[in-house]
């Protein structure tokens, strides 16, 4: 199968790559992660991956884009929470999943792919079924197939080959709000609950990201 991986960093790509050629799959990465901050957090994972995909000898398709303004915009436009100015972000992962899922499946389609397939399928900290579900999504937009694969019993074991292979090892999921989250510790729990408690999106935020 002639497969495009979207990778959202080295360390949790190692057993997606690495389980995929184990059924002859052999990818070719895809980087495009404009909701990673602060800057040096982005260029340290985006270097991290390329440095990976040369030693593997693997393609890696690199869109440098860094996105902190327009994410956080775009973020703040769909939080409609009593205060504006509150930690109550409701949406900002599903807006996450689908700003870099649907440009891997337009680029994908694109570029004359089979099939796309993301990394963020392995990690337990993500929304599996909502990754799984923007992704099908994107896909049916784009009329290229989702390979799903539940990588998850896979992450220790690629976070351990990761570090040995002395890859950079994030401490947050990405953006500035998971960023604060992971910080302040037990306070994070206090804003999760605001967002779970936040009004819907307000209809004046245009919510469409597909192009």
């Amino acid at each position: 199968m002639n497969l495009f991986l979207h990778v959202c960093c080295a360390p949790c790509s190692v057993m997606c790559i690495e389980t995929l050629k184990g059924e002859g799959i052999e990818p070719e990465l895809y980087w495009y992660n404009p909701n990673i901050h602060p800057f040096t957090e982005y260029k340290s994972r985006r270097d991290c991956l390329a440095g990976y995909a040369k030693n593997l000898g693997l393609a890696l398709v690199m869109e440098d884009e860094y996105g902190l303004r327009d994410f956080i915009a775009r973020v703040q436009c769909r939080n409609t929470g009593p205060h504006p100015d509150s930690f109550a972000f409701p949406g900002r992962c599903a807006f996450c999943y689908r700003l870099r899922l649907e440009k891997a499946a337009r680029a994908a389609k694109e570029r004359g792919f089979e099939a796309f397939s993301t990394s963020l399928l392995i990690s337990p900290y993500q929304d599996h079924e909502l990754v799984k579900k923007t992704a099908q999504a994107a896909a049916e937009h784009y009329d290229v197939e989702f390979l799903y694969r539940d990588f998850r019993p896979f992450f220790r074991e690629g976070q351990a080959k990761a570090r040995a292979a002395g890859c950079y090892m994030q401490k947050y999921c990405g953006c500035v709000f998971s960023e604060e989250e992971r910080y302040r510790g037990a306070a994070s729990a206090d804003y999760r609950d605001r967002a779970a408690t936040a009004a819907p999106k307000s209809e004046a935020c245009s919510t469409g990201i597909m192009v």
